[in-house]
């Protein structure tokens, strides 16, 4: 017998809210026109959040219906400042597909 129950249960062990999971949006040149062209958006979200938690947050921050979301893990780069090296840090990025009636207003 199975041990899930119909309890909404997060998988990533957190109970993080909406605004704990996006933690920002992404404006590059690039995710704009992912915005303006397939109806894509970028933000930055926790680390430890999973696709259904990314999507649920979305949905209800900004009332949208998300279609599709993509993940990318990010690692920073090695920098330099004088003699001192360091990284910055790692993110982790999620690029959402809304349904074609929805937009979201950004600027």
């Amino acid at each position: 017998m199975s041990t899930l129950t119909n309890k909404s249960r997060s998988t990533s062990g957190l109970n993080l809210e909406a605004y704990q999971v996006v933690v920002r949006p992404v404006v590059t040149e690039k995710s704009i026109q992912l915005s303006e062209t397939t109806n894509q958006y970028t933000f930055e979200v926790h680390p430890q959040a999973d696709k259904v938690e990314i999507r649920k947050a979305i949905e209800e921050l900004f009332d949208v219906k998300v279609e599709r979301v993509c993940t990318q893990t990010r690692k920073g780069k090695p920098r330099r400042y004088r003699a001192q090296t360091g990284h910055t840090r790692a993110w982790k990025k999620a690029i959402g597909t809304l349904n074609a009636d929805d937009r979201i207003n950004l600027f």
